[in-house]
């Protein structure tokens, strides 16, 4: 079982790489936010790596106050990929 509190915590840390995603098992969603995230830092002098720790951001708050079983039924069962 994948816990709540580590996805999280890596969405809000490490999140701009997709750390959670592939703490989650998201192995598509994970490079997509690497790729995006390191390719597009670059090109954009960091504008789209911000943006990708925004959306990163966003997603370790939901994982962290959603209930543990909704998150459970929609993270690891539900395999919902994005937000």
């Amino acid at each position: 079982m994948k816990s709540r509190t580590t996805a999280g915590v890596l969405a809000i840390l490490l999140g701009s790489i997709g750390a959670h995603k592939f703490y989650l098992g998201y192995t598509k969603e994970g490079l997509t936010m690497l790729l995006i995230g390191v390719i597009g830092g670059l090109l954009s002098l960091g504008i789209i790596a911000g943006v990708i720790a925004i959306i990163a951001l966003v997603e370790g708050i939901i994982y962290l106050t959603m209930p543990e079983e909704q998150w459970q039924s929609t993270y690891v069962y539900g395999h919902k990929g994005w937000f």
